[in-house]
């Protein structure tokens, strides 16, 4: 069935339910395929297939598609007019992505719920992946490719820049969509690199976890001098100590401190 007479199907209940903005311009499709670096025979993951417009576009391209989705009546069409593609029913924040996506070498292309984009993008950093092309409202993109000292600049841009380089590649106006919403869109590439949170005075490695407390715990009055900030969350002797030890001042606000700096820091507060 065409997307617009699908759409026509099941249009009320899924607005409804979930909200829905579905991607309905067909000239954007074969352009995220390209930003995905799909190739025929790769192994593509999908989050929230929605219409089934860039689905399709996955499987012209050769590759052998995966599909989360939420809605049971868009899973539905999907599994009507793809009887090709593994369909998965469920929520992207609670199935076993290491389950769901077997192996290494994995791609994903997806528009993302923008909701929820931001925790399904850290559990598919952790899950790992080869190459992704995830839509996003464009403020959110603007954090996703900040540089230090941008004002985009935050916990987030430290969090998923120390795990994938990042790239702004497509911009998609509120008309890509049906229905139109109230804000513009951005395609981000992500690459991810082996991370490095930074190691101890000891040599040890700093974790993940311990890291991004570190970071969330530094932007979390970003209008305080980092210092502040960090004693929110860390003794005030030990922050005093590890900005001297990391070089870093503590009348810097957050968003002027790089990646390697965060990772000193995170290293000497461990």
């Amino acid at each position: 069935m065409h997307p617009a007479l699908r759409l026509q199907a099941i249009e009320a209940r899924a607005k409804r339910r979930f909200g829905q903005n579905f991607l309905v311009d067909q000239g954007v499709v074969g352009r995220i395929v390209r930003v995905a670096g799909v190739r025929p025979g790769d192994r593509v993951l999908e989050i929230g297939p929605g219409l089934g417009i860039l689905t399709d576009a996955l499987a012209r391209a050769g590759a052998v598609v995966t599909a989360i989705e939420l809605d049971r009546d868009l899973a539905a069409g999907i599994r009507a007019s793809m009887p090709g593609v593994n369909l998965v029913e469920g929520d992207a924040l609670r199935v076993d992505l290491h389950e769901l996506m077997p192996g290494d070498g994995w791609k994903i292309a997806a528009n993302l719920p923008y909701n929820v984009a931001t925790p399904i993008l850290m559990r598919l950093l952790d899950r790992g992946f080869v190459t992704a092309a995830l839509m996003f409202q464009r403020e959110v993109a603007n954090r996703l490719v900040a540089s230090p000292a941008d004002d985009a600049f935050g916990a987030l841009s430290v969090q998923v820049q120390v795990r994938a380089r990042t790239e702004r590649a497509i911009e998609l106006p509120p008309e890509a969509f049906h229905p139109a919403p109230k804000v513009h869109s951005t395609v981000v590439r992500f690459e991810p690199v082996v991370p490095d949170f930074g190691t101890t005075p000891d040599g040890r490695p700093v974790s993940a976890t311990h890291f991004d407390r570190t970071v969330r715990a530094g932007f979390a009055q970003r209008r305080k001098y980092v210092a502040n900030s960090l004693n929110s969350a860390f003794e005030r002797d030990n922050v005093d100590r590890a900005l001297a030890a990391a070089g870093i001042s503590g009348t810097l606000r957050a968003e002027r401190i790089d990646i390697a700096g965060w990772r000193r820091l995170a290293g000497f507060l461990a």
